[in-house]
């Protein structure tokens, strides 16, 4: 068993299935290992120092490519949206309107704002956004073993793809699905791109990009990354998965959602904001310990 694993911020369901599959990825190698994340709140910090760290979205709704005014009704959208989104009462099919629409809305206000792309690198500088403790490591090393990161975010790509550069680890085996910003010639944000990604419907975006999981075809064991419910699709576009652990990061509301969770996620790391235990996994699974 990993040492890490018994942390007290993590609580496995069935610890025998969790021991079955780490060995079989064990023993079947790196290169027939994917790695399938979310990225905020899961790559990302969900608070530091008692403080909430910033989504991609709240990089740019914390700004000053943001008016006032668009700020207070950014705000209003989340204080409306995010409790259903967490409602653990509420099922999926009956937040997906309502994410929709949160979504939308949120866009169409950012949209409004005229935002300069030569400004967003500037933008996520100035942030308090923080990778989690141990991310170096994390992204490093499944460079070295050429073992494909696939990030599903409901989030900004252009934001994401600025803070993963800032921080150095935005490697060739990186590949980014979330929602991109379209830029006119003069470089102002005219719109997003293509079908809209939102915290319930990765699984669309998982199966419209299919074609990138056939490039991976000899990758049948995953392991999945997810902050949220929604998150747990993610892997739905892999075809022929062997062995698939799930791991995820409960960060906020911890007693009404650690049911569903434990339910949900083969490992649940609870108000954990460091790399530890996906680091000790990938270095067992990759025999590096």
């Amino acid at each position: 068993m990993i040492s890490e694993l018994s942390k007290s911020t993590v609580r496995i369901g069935d610890p025998q299935k969790v021991d079955q599959i780490l060995n079989a990825m064990r023993q079947a190698g790196p290169n027939t290992v994917q790695v399938i994340s979310d990225f905020d709140m899961t790559l990302t910090r969900f608070a530091f120092n008692g403080r909430r760290c910033p989504t991609c979205h709240n990089i740019l709704d914390n700004s000053k490519l943001i008016s006032e005014d668009c700020k207070e009704k950014l705000k209003d959208l989340l204080n409306t949206y995010y409790p259903i989104e967490i409602d653990s009462t509420r099922t999926v099919e009956d937040k997906l309107p309502f994410m929709v629409e949160w979504w939308t809305k949120a866009h169409t206000l950012l949209v409004q704002q005229k935002i300069k792309k030569d400004l967003l690198a500037t933008v996520v500088r100035e942030s308090d956004a923080m990778l989690r403790e141990g991310y170096q490591f994390f992204f490093d090393h499944l460079k070295e073993q050429n073992i494909p990161l696939l990030i599903f975010s409901a989030g900004i790509g252009d934001v994401l793809e600025e803070v993963i550069k800032q921080a150095e680890v935005f490697h060739p085996n990186v590949k980014v699905f979330s929602n991109y910003m379209d830029f006119d010639e003069t470089g102002t944000l005219r719109a997003f791109k293509g079908e809209l990604i939102h915290t319930y419907n990765k699984r669309e975006g998982a199966l419209l990009n299919t074609g990138h999981f056939q490039e991976l075809h000899d990758r049948h064991n995953v392991l999945l990354f997810g902050d949220s419910i929604g998150d747990l699709t993610m892997a739905d576009g892999v075809q022929d998965v062997e062995n698939i652990l799930k791991i995820g990061y409960l960060n906020d509301k911890v007693e009404e959602r650690m049911e569903s969770y434990l339910n949900s996620y083969d490992i649940v790391l609870v108000k954990d904001e460091t790399m530890e235990v996906p680091n000790a996994i990938l270095r067992h699974v990759t025999g590096s310990q």
